[in-house]
């Protein structure tokens, strides 16, 4: 199921302003091979068509783009986004950005509706921050502008030396919450863990409603969010040094038993995120959730990975729907799993780009966005 959108949760787009074609020729639009069906409904709502570049792989896999139309002092946006293919996704779009910046494009926007290895922007032991490296990457390939979808980290804008717009898809799904799920006065939203609480309570604020929060949760190893300095240092050989005396070593969290904080008994429950990829956890916390009496569980997110074996893990479980948005292309597991629903989002995305061309203000589409979102 395929769901347009002309509003934003409550707001529509003003008068006159409502996807006008751009007011100058020399917007062009470049689409690599991750979500060509995204790029088609983007061009179709500008008016415009996808301009003549070919992205393929030659038989040793090296990656090949040819622009044949002349782009010289134009405006170019890329659309290009993230998927299990993800490598492939991220040098055709840095190949892309490179070959329109040496071919003397006026500016270079990047549309990346989900940004690859988002959630890498911790320190991890001896690892590296490689959302910090491919936001250098991107930046160094010609990159003037970056347009995504609801980040990971908000922190992670500080990566890029360009402008960034991090758009949120929170509208449309507060939309399909209020029309498309009966009595959802009767819900209740719920984080699926403590980290979560605060997207959550933004939900339940904006439609009025209770907040619920899972606790224990399994999660993260917290071994594995240490900030590099994991190696105790070496004690100094000092014949004044007591034998007991030194670094502390950190007691170890023991998980406490899965518990539902707020009441469920009854009610309809929404979890909600930014993105379900590995939905084990979410399948954990729909059983939790049925034992303690909820009646419906429905999961939100913005970016469907839905990577493995997820369609076969949701079709099996208490979870009834699962709604996401179409930054991230998903056909082929939706005719695995009915439960899977799509909220078309690609309205914001063209009205981004419009505004960005026609050097228009982007206040309007960030309209009673809080930090939480």
């Amino acid at each position: 199921m395929l769901l347009s959108s002309n509003s934003f949760g409550g707001f529509r787009l003003p008068k006159g302003k409502d996807m006008d074609a751009p007011k100058t020729s020399d917007v062009v639009l470049v689409a690599g091979n991750s979500h060509p069906e995204l790029a088609n409904l983007i061009a179709n709502r500008l008016g415009v068509k996808t301009g003549g570049c070919a992205v393929y792989h030659k038989q040793n896999r090296e990656t090949m783009v040819q622009i044949g139309d002349s782009i010289r002092g134009k405006d170019i946006y890329i659309i290009q986004t993230g998927t299990k293919n993800v490598n492939n996704n991220i040098m055709e779009l840095l190949i892309m950005a490179y070959a329109c910046k040496t071919s003397s494009a006026k500016s270079v926007v990047g549309v990346i509706p989900y940004l690859p290895y988002s959630k890498q922007c911790k320190m991890r032991k001896r690892g590296c921050i490689v959302t910090k490296l491919l936001a250098q990457m991107l930046c160094k390939s010609g990159l003037t502008h970056v347009i995504t979808m609801d980040l990971h980290q908000k922190e992670i804008q500080g990566f890029f030396d360009c402008p960034v717009d991090n758009l949120r898809a929170s509208p449309f799904l507060l939309q399909y919450i209020q029309e498309c799920i009966p009595d959802y006065r009767n819900s209740v939203i719920v984080a699926r863990n403590p980290g979560s609480a605060k997207k959550a309570t933004s939900y339940a604020e904006r439609l009025r409603l209770g907040i619920a929060v899972i606790h224990g949760e399994q999660k993260e190893s917290e071994s594995d969010e240490v900030d590099g300095r994991y190696s105790p240092p070496t004690l100094p050989r000092s014949r004044t040094m007591d034998a007991g005396v030194g670094v502390p070593i950190h007691i170890a969290k023991e998980k406490p038993p899965i518990n539902v904080v707020g009441d469920v008994g009854g009610r309809i429950a929404i979890m909600v995120d930014d993105m379900i990829d590995d939905v084990q956890s979410f399948v954990a916390a729909a059983e939790v959730l049925k034992e303690r009496g909820a009646y419906k569980i429905y999961v939100m997110a913005t970016h469907g990975l839905l990577s493995s074996d997820a369609p076969r893990l949701i079709e099996d479980s208490p979870i009834d729907e699962v709604v996401v948005t179409n930054t991230v292309p998903h056909e082929l597991q939706k005719m695995q799993c009915h439960k899977i629903k799509t909220v078309d989002i690609s309205i914001l995305l063209s009205e981004a780009i419009r505004r960005i061309h026609n050097k228009e203000s982007m206040s309007y589409l960030f309209k009673n966005v809080t930090l939480e979102d």
